[in-house]
C-alpha cells in the first residue's frame, strides 16, 4: 500500500491485507464482528443438526445430516483459527454460548443477535422434524451461498481464503438437502409437510439478510468487507429458492 494513500481507499479499491500487524484498529473491529457471527452459527447450526439426525428416516439420510453436522462444525474451527491470530483464546469461545439453546417455536426475534450471541437470528430456533430439517437447510444453504459471493472475496486475505476452502462445501450442504426434499415432496404428504415448513422458515431466513439501507453497509464497502447491499443479496436469494422449489411443486 502506498504511504500516500488512505487505508480507506485502499481497500475499496481492492487493495487486501495480509497479517494482523497491519490490520487498523476499527477494521479490526468490524472483522472480528464479522468472524464472530460466522463461527457462531456454524456452530448453532451444527449443534441444531445434530438433533436432526435421528429424524432422518433412513441411513442416507442419517449420513447427509452427520455430514453437515460435522463439516459446520469444522468450518467454525477454521474461521475460529483465524480470530485466533487475532489473540481469541479460542478454547474459550467455544464454551462461551450453549450452542445447542433453542427459543420457542413461535418467538419473533427478526434479525436480533441474543445476549452477546453473534449466531444469526434463524439458529435460534428449533427444528421439529425431518421435513423441518430439510427445509431449513435447503433455504439456509442457499442464502449462505449468495453470502459467500461475499465473504470470498473480503480484503482480509487469510480469511477469504478459508472462505474459499469452505464454500464447496456449504455448496454441497445444500445439494443434499434439495435432493432430501425432492425425495419427500414426491409424496402428498411430504409434500404438504415441505410447504409448511418453507413457510415457517422462509421469513426467518430471509431476516438474516438484515434491514435495507444499513447504515453500516458504507462502512464494510469502504473496507472491502463486503460488495453488494442486503437488499440485493435477499433479491438474489429470492430468485434462488424460487427457482429451487418450483420444479418440486413447491
Amino acid at each position: 500500500m502506498s504511504d500516500t494513500m488512505n487505508i480507506e481507499d485502499y481497500l475499496a479499491q481492492g487493495g487486501v491485507l495480509t497479517a494482523p500487524g497491519n490490520v487498523p484498529a476499527r477494521y479490526r473491529g468490524e472483522l472480528m464482528r464479522l468472524m464472530g457471527s460466522f463461527v457462531d452459527s456454524e456452530l448453532a447450526g451444527s449443534a441444531g443438526f445434530a438433533a436432526s439426525i435421528n429424524f432422518a428416516p433412513g441411513i442416507k439420510e442419517r449420513i447427509s445430516a452427520s455430514r453437515i453436522t460435522l463439516e459446520k462444525a469444522d468450518h467454525a474451527e477454521r474461521v475460529l483459527d483465524v480470530m485466533g491470530s487475532f489473540g481469541t483464546d479460542t478454547k474459550r469461545y467455544q464454551g462461551q454460548h450453549d450452542w445447542a439453546a433453542r427459543v420457542g417455536r413461535d418467538a419473533d426475534l427478526g434479525a436480533a443477535r441474543q445476549a452477546g450471541d453473534m449466531r444469526l437470528s434463524v439458529f435460534h430456533y428449533p427444528i421439529t422434524g425431518w421435513a423441518d430439517a430439510v427445509a431449513m437447510n435447503v433455504l439456509m444453504g442457499l442464502a449462505t451461498g449468495v453470502q459467500m459471493t461475499e465473504l470470498t472475496r473480503v480484503s482480509y486475505a487469510p480469511l477469504a481464503e478459508v472462505f474459499r476452502e469452505i464454500a464447496p462445501r456449504e455448496a454441497r450442504h445444500t445439494e443434499l438437502g434439495l435432493e432430501g426434499l425432492e425425495r419427500i415432496a414426491a409424496a402428498d404428504a411430504g409434500r404438504s409437510d415441505a410447504k409448511a415448513a418453507i413457510a415457517y422458515w422462509r421469513p426467518r431466513v430471509a431476516a438474516t439478510f438484515g434491514v435495507a439501507g444499513s447504515g453500516r453497509y458504507d462502512t464494510l464497502r469502504k473496507f472491502g468487507l463486503r460488495h453488494s447491499p442486503n437488499e440485493a443479496l435477499l433479491s438474489r436469494w429470492e430468485a434462488l429458492v424460487a427457482e429451487k422449489l418450483a420444479p418440486l411443486g413447491l
